[in-house]
């Protein structure tokens, strides 16, 4: 994906709506119902934009939404792009370049993980402090474009400091039990055996999933603010804790934990 095809993929979305969002939103699983929530100002299929992937994941749709949201302009992808679907790291992360060329300064993440460590449960909130890429390839691999970023970005304060305390702020006012954890990014799409949990707990890393951390690495290529949320998924530490667990169970305890989710981030943005 070039910087051409960006501008190409941009210039068609300004002839359908001069929309200028402030923030965007990566609706992973947990947090894709939030766009019945969006006063829509457009609704464009990905089909219909420019070099735009198609997302293939369960439960994830494949639009690119802008409109309000808690009275922040937004735009926002009801669903997303993943490394285990095919697409290269390049095409992972063109939906977040895209969204930052329309003008979005700030991005909210969300996604399903396991968690890997014996606090969390399933439906848990966790907030994403740092992140462990395992991942075999990387989106700023190649060639590097200037009129997107440096070659060697700095990855020191990935996930911003400020938001990450006023979301721990909101989650107090609502009540709500927010965990703090660094994410671990594996491909995937197979889920992680026992050995590679204890692998994962052995590094440092409490939560462990599929996605996530390309985007993060390209919104800070780009100079974004960065805030990320994962729901627990399934219990995967100490060992003992495992059992066999199927995508209908992990789309359950994203749907049940999504209202909590969504009144958390709906917070943050008022704010």
């Amino acid at each position: 994906m070039t910087y051409d095809q960006l501008l190409e993929a941009r210039d068609f979305i300004r002839r359908e709506t001069d929309w200028q969002p402030e923030t965007a939103l990566i609706l992973g699983t947990g947090l894709s119902g939030l766009a019945a929530e969006i006063e829509v100002e457009k609704i464009l299929p990905f089909g219909k934009i420019p070099h735009f992937p198609r997302a293939t994941a369960p439960s994830h749709k494949s639009e690119l939404v802008l409109g309000t949201l808690q009275g922040r302009k937004i735009v926002t992808t009801a669903g997303r792009l993943h490394y285990y679907e095919g697409h290269s790291m390049q095409e992972v992360v063109f939906p977040l370049r895209l969204m930052h060329l329309l003008g979005a300064q700030t991005v909210v993440l969300s996604n399903a993980a396991g968690g890997v460590h014996e606090d969390f449960n399933p439906g848990d909130l966790v907030l994403i402090t740092d992140h462990i890429n395992l991942m075999p390839d990387n989106p700023l691999r190649g060639p590097n474009d200037e009129r997107l970023g440096p070659r060697f970005p700095d990855m020191s304060d990935a996930y911003d400091a400020d938001l990450q305390k006023l979301a721990e702020e909101k989650a107090r006012w609502l009540g709500m039990k927010l965990h703090k954890g660094v994410y671990v990014a594996l491909p995937g799409p197979n889920l992680e055996t026992p050995a590679e949990y204890e692998m994962v707990h052995r590094l440092g890393g409490q939560l462990v999933g599929m996605s996530t951390v390309p985007e993060v690495i390209a919104a800070r290529h780009m100079g974004m603010k960065v805030l990320a949320f994962s729901v627990v998924a399934n219990a995967c530490y100490p060992l003992s804790r495992i059992r066999p667990v199927s995508v209908e169970e992990v789309l359950a305890v994203a749907r049940a934990a999504e209202p909590k989710l969504a009144a958390l981030v709906k917070s943050v943005l008022e704010a």
